[in-house]
């Protein structure tokens, strides 16, 4: 177990926790975005971004400090904490991005990680290598194993308190994703960031940032702490999170606004292309967009970059209180439809609803319906795989009304899109309480469909009719052929279901076996 990482709450695979940073003292809350402070160029000063807008950490470039002679010295000489006034936890960079952009940098990781010692770092970085997407496979395999050997340096070098990250990369390969997941997670070293994923966000493939993110995943236990490396916008925070990662760095605050960028939770817009600011926060109420544009070009970045400073923390505090309320998805499932490749990334991630049903709580306050990606959510799976748990005999009813007024079944089950079957006596249960939409989509009904082939196939012996009210002939073809199939309202008076919700008391024999 990773002694400085402990999770408090979590819904999906997202979770609240508390990251020990020993070396400064503090304890940082995750999720945590990491602002980037750039020590040649600082947009925001680092005690503004502690005392202004709540950040207890954040990430700078130690191959830049190093490569920079006075900054080399006064690093040394004063601490990185001094040297930049801030009184949170640090990590730093070891020139990865560099060596990605320029092809090759003038350190080791013995040399790089000794010296972030020196400076007074906390969290550390070896030098990996951050493969880009799309490589050959044979590229990603040299290049990781070469990242694996900077991990094992990276165990030998004495570095005390200071934490030290374990990047996992594997470019597009999330078979190799959950391999350097996996070596990662086997060694002493502390964060887990999933790296070289900035070309995939840059490019909106979201999608295939969602399987990078699975596949690391697979390889890291539960307990350890994930960074995603250069993720800085907003807009994908829930979904990240929902992924399972707990720290984001970001330069987008300050690379965006010097280009008169302006970061929303649904994307991005240019200052000359607005005339209302849609935000509330300290710059947004204090000016506006014409304003601004009539600022000189440094304060005009400044402003922007506070605000997008400003946006970025209101979303990982609004992400947070969705983990605490249980709703994280449905949170998910609204930034979902800010652009095509969000929901191209919230359907990927739907993909991995297996992988999130195992971390994904048993009870939470409600389900939402909202769209028909929330028929294929963990919950759903959850409910269909315990549908074999069961227990069925005679002759069973499955309705979307009440409870029959004839004695022809030995039991009657409620049936509602997109779960499926149940025993009445679930019916005030998570997450069978859920809140469906009358005008209800194919989706849902094809995987209630589904519900009643799983409760079939553990009950061989059992007769089943099902009274569905107008079910699409798509999902119909799903039901085996050994349910009866009725309509509703085409029952006899006497077998049809009173529409009435009956009491769990009057329901106590539902003939189900245990849950």
């Amino acid at each position: 177990m990773r002694d400085h990482f402990e999770i408090r709450d979590g819904d999906v695979a997202g979770r609240i926790g508390e990251l020990t940073v020993p070396r400064a003292g503090v304890t940082v809350e995750t999720p945590a975005l990491l602002p980037v402070v750039n020590p040649n160029i600082i947009t925001v000063a680092p005690d503004r971004l502690e005392s202004e807008f709540g950040a207890q950490i954040l990430i700078t470039n130690s191959y830049i400090i190093h490569k920079n002679e006075d900054l080399h010295e006064e690093a040394l000489e004063k601490g990185l904490h001094e040297m930049l006034g801030f009184d949170g936890a640090i990590m730093t960079d070891s020139g990865s991005f560099q060596l990605a952009e320029y092809g090759e940098i003038e350190v080791t990781t013995e040399e790089i990680l000794q010296f972030q010692y020196d400076i007074g770092t906390d969290i550390g970085t070896p030098v990996d290598i951050p493969t880009p997407p799309d490589v050959s496979r044979e590229q990603a395999e040299e290049e990781l194993a070469v990242t694996e050997r900077a991990l094992r340096d990276a165990e030998n070098v004495e570095t005390g308190e200071m934490l030290v990250n374990a990047p996992v990369q594997g470019s597009t390969y999330p078979d190799l994703r959950e391999r350097a997941g996996r070596t990662a997670y086997e060694t002493d070293l502390d964060v887990f960031p999933v790296g070289a994923v900035v070309p995939l966000m840059n490019a909106y493939r979201y999608d295939d940032m969602v399987d990078a993110v699975a596949g690391a995943k697979r390889g890291l236990g539960r307990d350890a702490p994930v960074h995603l490396f250069g993720a800085g916008h907003p807009m994908m925070f829930a979904l990240a999170v929902a992924m399972g990662c707990d720290l984001f760095d970001s330069a987008a605050y300050a690379l965006y606004a010097r280009d008169d960028r302006y970061l929303t939770v649904r994307g991005t817009e240019h200052l000359d292309e607005l005339e209302y600011f849609p935000c509330s926060c300290a710059v947004c109420s204090a000016y506006s967009p014409a304003e601004i544009r009539q600022e000189n070009a440094r304060e005009r970045e400044r402003l922007l970059a506070e605000h997008n400073l400003h946006v970025s923390f209101a979303e990982l505090r609004r992400v947070k209180q969705a983990i605490r309320s249980g709703n994280l998805l449905e949170l998910v499932e609204e930034r979902a439809r800010s652009h095509p490749t969000m929901l191209d990334g919230y359907r990927a991630m739907l993909d991995h609803a297996d992988q999130l049903e195992r971390e994904d709580p048993v009870s939470k306050g409600s389900f939402f319906y909202v769209s028909n990606e929330s028929a294929s959510r963990p919950e759903v799976q959850r409910h269909h795989d315990r549908l074999s748990r069961l227990d069925a005999e005679g002759t069973v009813l499955l309705t979307q009304g009440g409870t029959p007024k004839s004695d022809r079944f030995d039991a009657t089950w409620r049936v509602v899109p997109p779960f499926g079957p149940f025993p009445r006596a679930l019916s005030e249960t998570y997450p069978l309480t859920a809140e469906v939409p009358d005008r209800t989509d194919d989706d849902a009904y094809a995987m209630a469909a589904e519900g009643v082939a799983r409760l079939v196939a553990a009950n061989p012996d059992t007769e089943f009719v099902l009274a569905h009210d107008g079910w699409p002939e798509t999902a119909l073809a799903r039901v085996p052929d050994s349910v009866t199939l009725e309509p509703l309202h085409g029952l006899s008076p006497d077998e049809a279901p009173d529409e009435r919700v009956d009491s769990e008391a009057d329901d106590a024999d539902d003939g189900h076996g245990d849950v």
